[in-house]
């Protein structure tokens, strides 16, 4: 078990058998807009908004470990947020998550660029 897996600071999100495989899901955790996304037995979470053109990035398709915004077509890495190329130039927020015992559970604290 990680360190983070005692911090209080992580809340259980729901089960992940409950997320779709490969599918962009929106949840509002305590007032902030998250997209969670699952590949196989781990679960990605980043700030629900597209840092170009301010639009649901759960709106929009995941391949591989990228999702891509319906508007632009912007993609960003689901493990960095970082954008693949033009149109975005900005990462969006992502945040550590984990999986325990079948169960998701999340950070709200974003990760930094240099912990990614």
């Amino acid at each position: 078990m990680s360190e983070t897996a005692t911090d209080p600071d992580f809340l259980r999100v729901c089960a992940l058998d409950e997320l779709p495989e490969g599918e962009a899901v929106a949840a509002d955790i305590h007032g902030t807009s998250i997209v969670l996304v699952r590949r196989g037995e781990e679960a990605f979470a980043l700030y629900d908004e597209c840092s170009h053109a301010a639009v649901a990035l759960s709106e929009g398709d995941v391949e591989d470990c990228q999702i891509e915004c319906w508007l632009h077509g912007s993609s960003f890495d689901l493990r960095t947020g970082k954008p693949s190329g033009p149109p975005a130039t900005e990462p969006v927020p992502t945040y550590p998550i984990e999986v325990r015992d079948g169960d998701v559970y999340l950070s709200l604290k974003p990760k930094t660029t240099e912990n990614a």
